[in-house]
């Protein structure tokens, strides 16, 4: 795994670091509080955030990409390390730090599968493994991911009204059980449950399935809720 990714997320914790005496105050005590009704309202945020990042991606890059309605999920790291394939599985990871009324981070992983139907739509190549991918296929696919998680994170900002600043990302391809370190060392101290959702993407008549992980501080995924109008 890159330096940088560790850089961002020790960062990203120091700076968003919840003062535990406001913590004792708050509805929201952990993710572990969220019920099967908050997962269907998550559910229906990535739906509507992975649209965006769907349409964002076809606007910039003129492709048709069509999304399956996605999965989400309240797992442990291990847990999730397994729904990712397992601990060696390798995936490329893109992680953006999230500021302002979000404070967390949102991460993006996906199988070269990912990357090859993007590639052959954007630069007609085809590739069985990221080993294939040169300098310039690695760059498409940060500008591209960098795409969708903004589209992904201005369908939230929209529909909440909330200010949310995109940090520049940290990529890696590496295996599943390293990357997850970074949303580990993260919940340290707030959760040992993460939320993951999973997308179908279809284009051209390829598929390939993708995981984001939006994870917001505590007091970050409190005022989501209130700003959508939940009860917690």
């Amino acid at each position: 795994m890159t330096l940088d990714f560790y850089v961002i997320i020790v960062y990203n914790k120091y700076i968003n670091k919840i003062n535990e005496k406001e913590l004792m105050f708050m509805s929201l005590k952990s993710y572990d509080s969220l019920n099967s009704f908050h997962l269907d309202v998550f559910k229906e945020i990535c739906n509507i955030g992975s649209g965006n990042a769907a349409k964002s991606i076809s606007d910039m890059f003129g492709i048709k990409i069509d999304i399956e309605i996605p999965g989400v999920e309240l797992l442990d790291i291990n847990e999730a390390i397994i729904k990712l394939g397992g601990a060696e599985a390798i995936r490329a990871g893109l992680l953006l730090p999230t500021s302002e009324d979000l404070n967390g981070m949102i991460m993006f992983l996906f199988r070269h599968e990912f990357a090859n139907l993007l590639l052959k739509q954007l630069m007609g190549i085809e590739v069985n493994s990221f080993d294939e991918l040169d300098e310039m296929g690695f760059s498409m696919l940060n500008e591209v991911s960098n795409v969708a998680a903004a589209g992904f994170i201005n369908a939230i900002a929209q529909m909440t009204g909330m200010t949310i600043n995109l940090a520049p990302p940290a990529s890696t391809v590496d295996m599943v059980g390293a990357i997850m370190n970074v949303p580990a060392v993260y919940f340290a101290n707030i959760s040992d449950k993460i939320l993951l959702m999973e997308n179908r993407f279809n284009c051209d008549g390829l598929q390939a399935n993708t995981n984001i992980l939006l994870i917001p501080d505590i007091e970050s995924l409190e005022r989501l809720m209130i700003k959508l109008g939940v009860e917690i």
